[in-house]
């Protein structure tokens, strides 16, 4: 049976990310948390979640702290319940998932998706780095932004308002945790690639 994901972006599998990170800077600061979640398409061409893959990440040797930043997340980095695996670790499982789903759906690439994408996007840039990760799965700058997306759909940007116009309940008390923040872009973006769909928007 034809794949309609493999033809829905361009041959590109969108996988949504979210990051919390010890900082604004990805050269200096430490990512801390991070979560993959990963997109299946059914046979009417609607999008729906099919996976899901997250790690509590250590800061890297020499990593910047931002008192600010920590007390913004909650993230007590050196907390030792968090379980924390070392970045290297963790982009390389979620490297592997994304070229296993990837394979299955027949793309030849995969893409961010994420709120304000070229943050997380220069994070995980700069991590694989330093990491010595050659193989990179995802396009090293072309992403998908539900920022965007959601100002032209739903004529919003903030992520609390854009789930607010597409009624999708938003809990202030849970965000800025990777994982709820991740599900909930998710959510976000599979409404709006569905609606278009609806609409007629697709295929063109």
């Amino acid at each position: 049976m034809e794949n309609l994901l493999a033809k829905r972006f361009r041959g590109y599998y969108p996988v949504i990310i979210d990051i919390e990170t010890s900082g604004l800077k990805s050269e200096t600061d430490a990512i801390l948390e991070i979560v993959a979640i990963f997109p299946a398409m059914d046979e009417q061409g609607y999008l729906y979640c099919a996976d899901k893959i997250h790690f509590n990440v250590h800061p890297f040797e020499g990593a910047n702290l931002d008192p600010k930043a920590l007390e913004f997340t909650g993230i007590d980095p050196f907390n030792p319940l968090r379980g924390a695996v070392d970045e290297r670790d963790a982009l390389t499982e979620i490297f592997k998932l994304v070229r296993k789903y990837q394979k299955n759906n027949e793309c030849n690439r995969s893409i961010i998706v994420a709120h304000n994408a070229t943050f997380d996007q220069g994070f995980i840039n700069q991590a694989s780095q330093r990491c010595n990760l050659k193989r990179m799965p995802f396009h090293p700058f072309v992403s998908f932004d539900t920022a965007s997306m959601a100002g032209l759909m739903l004529g919003q940007t903030v992520l609390a308002k854009a789930c607010a116009q597409a009624n999708i309940d938003y809990d202030n008390k849970e965000a800025h945790s990777a994982l709820y923040d991740t599900e909930v872009t998710a959510e976000l973006f599979f409404y709006m690639v569905n609606k278009l769909k609806a609409l007629g928007g697709w295929p063109v």
